[in-house]
């Protein structure tokens, strides 16, 4: 290793490598959350609103582990990865898939309702990855879920950015 480096705007020397050694021979006990706050501490390494840049300390104390420069700690908590954990919305109901083949003025008075973060918006999400060309993928950043109904038996879907707006009459301006 060289005998100094900079790691996401510090200069790391081989003082601060030893320093480290010692703070976790100090501290057996504690887990790397822990150490990366008190290196913090020790170093007054703070991001510029003042908070300690413990996940910066954390990765830089990582990345020396698997260099071999130290010996971390066994690792005693992985925290979830919710987008490896996201499954496709499931069957909510049975659905007819039946194409409709008429006019709007045969289907009768539409309804236009808000679904996100309703009950309804399992099974919206479901009929999406059911009968979508492109099938469901989860959404990202503000958004509106807002089909045309008639019934749940068949719908119209749209969506829309938080940035646009309907008249008074539900009609796009």
């Amino acid at each position: 290793m060289q005998s100094d480096f900079v790691y996401r705007g510090r200069t790391v020397t081989a003082q601060d490598i030893e320093f480290i050694e010692h703070l976790i021979a100090d501290h057996p006990a504690l887990s790397r959350r822990r150490l990366s706050a008190k290196l913090c501490a020790a170093w007054n390494w703070v991001q510029p609103n003042g908070r300690p840049r413990d996940m910066v300390a954390r990765s830089l104390m990582l990345e020396l582990h698997r260099a071999g420069h130290i010996q971390l700690p066994t690792q005693r908590f992985r925290p979830p990865n919710n987008v490896v954990q996201h499954r496709p919305p499931s069957d909510a109901t049975e659905s007819s898939s039946a194409p409709l083949a008429c006019s709007l003025a045969q289907l009768g008075p539409l309804e236009m309702q808000q679904v996100r973060r309703t009950a309804a918006e399992k099974l919206f999400d479901h009929l999406l990855e059911a009968h979508h060309y492109l099938g469901y993928t989860r959404p990202v950043g503000d958004y509106a879920q807002m089909p045309i109904m008639r019934s749940w038996a068949g719908f119209f879907h749209f969506k829309c950015g938080k940035t646009a707006s309907t008249t008074e009459g539900g009609n796009s301006p």
